[in-house]
């Protein structure tokens, strides 16, 4: 029988890479997105779609991480997860905070790409023509509320991730481990033993 300080491993190293570059960049574009708005002026432009390309990239890497060496599975909703201390890796909060950051930035992504295409930089020409004005209101928009979404994901991520029944959570994304106890309060030991 473990023991209930036994050190469970929650998060490899990369992954907490993984989270805290991603953090990083979102907080970086954020700034440089909202700031100006508020009348702060800097040359925001350059670093903003410079951290869009890298988030873009240490995206791509996280999804290829999941498809082929994770278990993809693992963060998808289920049944199980609706009944309290039914989690395994994952609680139902955990898992629906995941999905809204997939669409934020998925939908981020890929309206930023095609921003760029329409103002350009250094390595695309730029063409303001190609999709019709509608179209540009339309893909900026959708943008701007990926943007909003992502404000209110960050301050709820950052308020739950300081509580201090959630601190093992916290302590998890910066050494990698939680105790089972602490893993036990909210998730069925059974199925994190057997890695859902």
């Amino acid at each position: 029988m473990a023991s209930d300080n036994q050190k469970i491993i929650r998060h490899a190293g990369i992954d907490r890479a993984f989270h805290w570059v991603m953090a990083a960049i979102m907080l970086v574009l954020l700034a440089t997105s909202l700031l100006p708005m508020l009348g702060v002026r800097f040359a925001w432009y350059g670093v903003h779609w410079v951290s869009g390309l890298l988030l873009t990239v240490i995206i791509a890497l996280h999804v290829l991480r999941a498809l082929f060496w994770q278990k993809p599975r693992g963060i998808m909703i289920k049944p199980s997860d609706l009944k309290a201390g039914g989690a395994g890796k994952y609680t139902l909060a955990q898992k629906l905070m995941h999905q809204a950051w997939t669409v934020a930035v998925l939908v981020a992504i890929v309206t930023g790409l095609l921003l760029l295409r329409k103002a350009g930089v250094p390595f695309l020409e730029r063409d303001p023509y190609v999709r019709s004005m509608a179209s540009w209101g339309i893909i900026t928009l959708l943008h701007d509320l990926a943007a909003l979404l992502s404000v209110f994901l960050v301050l709820v991520h950052v308020y739950f991730a300081i509580l201090p029944e959630k601190r093992a959570y916290l302590r998890a994304m910066t050494k990698g481990f939680i105790s089972r106890s602490d893993l036990a309060r909210e998730h069925d030991l059974n199925r994190v033993d057997r890695g859902e």
